[in-house]
């Protein structure tokens, strides 16, 4: 194996990595905030556990966040909890950092 394969390889190994890391990280910030939304609409024990699971799964729906703050924020009108959508995205912002140092700890 050439060194520009070595190289190469390593490079796709990091990748890899990388990508296996922020889906780890994705997973984990929609479960904290879903016990997040589940305490601002009054959920607790196995019922905010539920949301926290639910949460998680809206993000299988399409790439990206978007589908995780709509199911926040149409679950926050339901229930009538008053949180802007600046305040839930910087709330989601706030727990994928959270996630990370989790996950690099």
């Amino acid at each position: 194996m050439s060194t520009f394969d070595k190289r190469e390889d390593g490079f796709e190994k990091k990748f890899v990595h990388d990508e296996e890391l922020r889906f780890k990280a994705a997973a984990r910030r929609n479960k904290l905030l879903g016990l997040w939304a589940a305490e601002k609409m009054g959920l607790t024990g196995e019922a905010a556990d539920a949301y926290a699971k639910e949460v998680v799964a809206a993000d299988f729906e399409e790439a990206g966040d978007e589908d995780v703050f709509r199911k926040v924020r149409k679950d926050f009108d339901a229930k009538g909890v008053d949180q802007s959508d600046h305040q839930i995205r910087r709330t989601m912002t706030e727990l994928m950092d959270e996630a990370i140092r989790q996950l690099q700890s």
